[in-house]
């Protein structure tokens, strides 16, 4: 099913992969990093399971590059998860770092001076290549990211295709700005700002839009959901603990403008859910932020 979606291999001069499609699944958490730590961890071990025998790697400050994740350095990760305070953790996994785990886990519970301090959230992202969701079938991946869901007291969340790239690179915003309108279904991963910024709202909409409190219950609950969505391809899931899972269609899409491909259900899904979706601060009046701005509101423009 390669067609629904575009091969994307951006490089840099030295040749190493700067931009690549691939799938992302992540999730919001309005709780504080002490609170969440376990499951996270949970979630962790299993997508690594998910993902075995690929080899991971984590960057080190002191060794000044990546460095193999043997037993020992997964359990030193283990360790600085389960920190009381905060955690920043990311691992990478394949041969270009197509498998990866991030994750930023605030302290949000605590006095802080920082004005945002209200939006904060704790995020974690697990990366897939589209390579394993076509060995193993978007039923497997929506099995996967459930299955990640599960344990996280998430108040939202969604998985499907994505630039998957590190968007604080220089010249990575470019190149994807380049790419993201024509292939709408595609989303721009950005867990670090977005734990600072997005608090209960809702960051885009994908193949499988995950909802819990409070804006499942402000819209209405799953029968609210229901009786607002009309594209026969879109079904809504309840799941344990006040939560929803939203799937537009079998397979994800990325959509292509330059081919009339709109995603209908993805525009539909949109306007319900417009008035809690998050919409980026415009930080200065570079032509670029103004089209991150557009971007956002690529399904309802």
């Amino acid at each position: 099913m390669t067609e629904d979606y575009p091969r994307v291999r951006i490089r840099v001069e030295s040749g190493a992969l700067m931009i690549r499609e691939g799938v992302s699944l992540t999730f919001y958490m309005r709780h504080s990093h002490a609170e969440v730590a376990q499951a996270v961890l949970r979630s962790l071990e299993l997508y690594r399971r998910a993902v075995q025998p690929h080899e991971f790697r984590q960057y080190s400050y002191e060794a000044g590059g990546a460095l193999r994740l043997d037993e020992a350095g997964w359990e030193r990760n283990r360790r600085e998860l389960l920190d009381d305070h905060s955690a920043i953790i990311q691992m990478y996994g394949g041969e270009e770092s197509e498998y990866r785990f991030v994750y930023y886990g605030r302290p949000i519970d605590e006095p802080l001076p920082w004005e945002n301090a209200a939006d904060m959230v704790c995020a974690v992202s697990f990366w897939l290549p589209t390579e394993y969701l076509e060995e193993h079938g978007p039923g497997r991946v929506r099995e996967l990211a459930l299955e990640l869901g599960a344990p996280l007291p998430f108040c939202s969340g969604h998985a499907g295709l994505a630039f998957n790239c590190e968007t604080d690179i220089v010249g990575t915003w470019g190149e994807v700005l380049k790419l993201c309108f024509r292939y709408p279904g595609m989303e721009i991963p950005s867990p670090n700002l977005l734990s600072l910024e997005l608090g209960t709202r809702v960051r885009t909409i994908n193949w499988l839009t995950f909802l819990g409190q409070p804006v499942l219950g402000e819209v209405g609950g799953v029968a609210g959901l229901r009786s607002r969505l009309g594209d026969p391809g879109t079904t809504v899931q309840e799941l344990e603990g006040e939560r929803a899972v939203l799937t537009l269609g079998p397979w994800p899409e990325a959509g292509d403008t330059e081919q009339g491909k709109l995603l209908p259900a993805y525009r539909e899904l949109a306007h319900v859910l417009e008035p809690w979706l998050y919409q980026e601060k415009l930080r200065s009046r570079l032509p670029a932020d103004h089209e991150v701005l557009r971007w956002e509101r690529r399904f309802l423009d």
